[in-house]
């Protein structure tokens, strides 16, 4: 897809990947609708963003008849939607057991379900054109899943599989022009990780090797140009564990367990918080 002049909505544009995918949008000519739940956020990315470019529109990706309107609202301002990054997503340490039920929910319904609102929105649009790429973003964490992370690991494992299902529904369809394509980025250097629900009691840092968001959003950008349906984004070494997991999964889990407990788990954290998981958190 040619990014000059495309019309292209990011979720959770606020900030960490999303924010950085906006503004590689921005650069490489498009209009982008940038759509969050923090509005004072969004807002500072949209200063930063040249006006006749960017249109902020603040909206939970857990209510769709919300995720819907402000879809109207970008193709009002800038015309049909041809290419949309589910990007939305929130993070929760701790085990299954010691995790309120309400709160792993509640990251299925922000992680799994605003992938599902946006995409229920997107791709009428682009099938009916012919032409459009719906990328979700997914993790590493969704191949090779990690203690303390379970809730956050199954959420990124369904997005996955809801992309595959897609692209068959899309054959099935008889589609042409409208591509699903699913970006597992591994650690990321973002605010998720200060602002997640942690049951730990302890403090929660990525694990090496981390990237910056823009590297993920340079992939992401790089989807929308050239669909392929799964694309690890990181370093050769997040690479190589998606790949050894393929080989050895019980070594290789047992293997980013230990580096999950000893590294990024570390030092002694507040009590339970459920984070930003309902409402918008700031790291500072």
């Amino acid at each position: 897809m040619r990014l000059d002049g495309a019309v292209v909505v990011v979720t959770g544009a606020s900030s960490g990947i999303g924010r950085a995918t906006a503004r590689e949008l921005v650069g490489a000519g498009a209009l982008v609708g940038l759509l969050g739940r923090d509005a004072a956020a969004l807002g500072e990315v949209a200063a930063e963003l040249p006006p006749a470019r960017a249109v902020a529109v603040p909206v939970d990706v857990v209510d769709a008849a919300s995720v819907a309107r402000a879809a109207d609202v970008v193709t009002e301002r800038f015309g049909p939607v041809e290419g949309w990054v589910n990007c939305a997503g929130v993070a929760l340490f701790g085990t299954v057991l010691d995790t309120p039920p309400e709160q792993t929910r509640r990251v299925l319904e922000v992680n799994v379900g605003g992938c599902v609102h946006g995409a229920r929105v997107a791709l009428p649009t682009m099938m009916q054109r012919g032409h459009g790429v719906l990328v979700n973003v997914s993790s590493v964490l969704g191949v090779v899943p990690a203690p303390h992370l379970t809730a956050y690991s199954m959420s990124k494992s369904a997005v996955r599989t809801l992309s595959a299902g897609l692209r068959s529904e899309l054959r099935r369809a008889r589609t042409r022009g409208a591509h699903v394509c699913t970006v597992l980025p591994g650690a990321v250097d973002t605010p998720i990780w200060s602002v997640s629900a942690n049951h730990t009691g302890r403090r929660v840092r990525p694990p090496p090797p981390v990237a910056t968001p823009e590297r993920v959003a340079r992939t992401i950008v790089a989807r929308l140009r050239r669909p392929r349906a799964e694309t690890v984004a990181g370093g050769p070494a997040v690479r190589l564990l998606v790949f050894a997991h393929r080989l050895a999964p019980g070594p290789v889990e047992r293997l980013l367990g230990l580096v999950v407990g000893r590294w990024s788990l570390h030092g002694h954290g507040p009590g339970p918080t459920s984070g930003a998981l309902w409402e918008p958190a700031h790291d500072g």
